[in-house]
């Protein structure tokens, strides 16, 4: 008889929402990480549900602009070369996949699986008392010219017409919902059926310990392996040996370190995204405001202003870039004004496919490996949807969304 139903390897937004999802079904379960749950990449990320994220990072502009993305010092983009030439297949197809079609198709499946984001994470809410956490004023995106306002039209279409809701507001209507903005405003668009959660470690937290109270086991360790028989899995652990009916990767792009669950054939990669933090400045903003030309968001924190943002294409064990921090806490004087010394920064990984399409649903070596994670800037909106299908697909259930998109063994080109 095996140790657990389900054991589940990363305590971050997914791997938590997974479990979590799985207590609640009434299984029992093991949290498998070395670190607190919500310290790692989900801690900096900026606070945001989502629901409007459908447009995939690989978009044709990236082609048509990539030389100025990659060599301009005001650039939302960082590329590491010499982590591109030893990656050459993951960069290919990365861009292979900013081709109008491939780059329509992406985000078409991302707009389904974000029309679920909300019925997968209210339970847990509710579960973990986070309402308090909740705030309901939407996002704000601005451009502050005239070219790059223009351009943001096809997408902002795009996003219609795969049923995300947003509405014009002119550059008087957007200072007036955001009077800390300094930037000139070219246009304003304001995503009202957005949410924010004003402290995303806070809400971790708290899942956390609902899943403790239903039952559920933490495990203060690092997932090295897993094994598979007929009758289960084996997962090593912290130097113990474990045994689930089903074992779930979540461990973002630390998954394919875990030997033995076949994630380490696949093309995961990392953007690794940046964030500084202001203590006593949340009053500059009272939503996510995010900027379209330096591709970053202003965010009230519970505890001060968060900036965050930006993409670092680069290797998951190099050095933190302090030149990104530079541009952040540059473009954030410029959106908002003079602002202190930042009280603390932060680096991330978030981990990324090149057709920007997160990993969900069964390993191709066996139905007891389920695998969540690749899910790039939105983790934190699509944990709850990626827990629930988990916990479906555990219990050999038919998910109410079609996974063959999220499929591990799909093409990536």
């Amino acid at each position: 008889m095996a140790d657990y139903d389900i054991a589940v390897a990363g305590a971050g937004a997914v791997g938590m929402s997974c479990a979590l999802w799985a207590q609640m079904r009434g299984h029992k379960v093991l949290l498998i990480d070395p670190e607190d749950p919500g310290s790692g990449t989900s801690y900096g990320n900026a606070c945001t549900l989502a629901t409007y994220a459908c447009l995939p990072v690989n978009d044709p502009s990236v082609l048509t602009s990539l030389p100025g993305l990659m060599f301009s010092k005001d650039s939302p983009l960082s590329l590491s070369y010499a982590h591109a030439l030893r990656n050459p297949g993951w960069m290919l197809s990365f861009l292979a996949n900013c081709r109008p079609g491939p780059s329509r198709r992406i985000a078409g499946h991302l707009a389904d699986l974000l029309s679920h984001a909300d019925a997968g994470i209210n339970p847990l809410i509710e579960a973990a008392g986070a309402q308090d956490l909740l705030v309901e004023r939407g996002q704000l995106s601005v451009w502050s010219t005239a070219k790059a306002a223009k351009a943001a039209t096809a997408g902002l279409e795009r996003r219609r017409a795969l049923g995300v809701p947003w509405r014009e507001v002119g550059p008087d209507e957007a200072l007036e919902m955001e009077p800390g903005l300094q930037l000139p405003i070219k246009r304003a668009v304001h995503f009202h059926a957005a949410r924010s959660l004003r402290d995303p470690l806070e809400f971790i937290t708290r899942m956390h310990k609902a899943f403790t109270d239903l039952g559920g086991t933490t495990l203060r360790a690092r997932a090295d392996a897993v094994r598979v028989s007929d009758t289960g899995v084996e997962v090593q652990a912290g130097g113990q040996s474990l045994t689930a009916g089903h074992a779930v990767i979540a461990s973002g792009a630390f998954s394919k370190q875990i030997a033995g669950a076949g994630a380490e054939r696949l093309p995961l990669g990392t953007e690794r995204g940046y964030h500084v933090m202001y203590e006593g400045e949340a009053h500059r903003v009272t939503r996510p405001v995010g900027w379209g030309e330096a591709g970053f968001y202003a965010v009230p924190h519970a505890k001060g202003l968060r900036l965050t943002g930006t993409v670092e294409i680069a290797a998951l064990d190099a050095p933190m870039n302090t030149r990104r921090l530079a541009y952040i806490a540059r473009k954030g004087a410029e959106m908002l004004g003079d602002l202190p010394a930042p009280g603390s920064e932060w680096l991330g990984y978030r981990p990324t496919m090149p057709d920007s399409l997160p990993v969900i649903g069964r390993s191709p070596q066996s139905e007891r490996v389920l695998y969540a994670f690749g899910h790039q800037h939105i983790g934190l909106t699509l944990g709850g949807i990626t827990g629930r299908l988990i916990a479906d697909l555990a219990e050999g259930r038919q998910p109410n969304v079609d996974l063959a998109p999220y499929a591990a063994g799909r093409s990536y080109v």
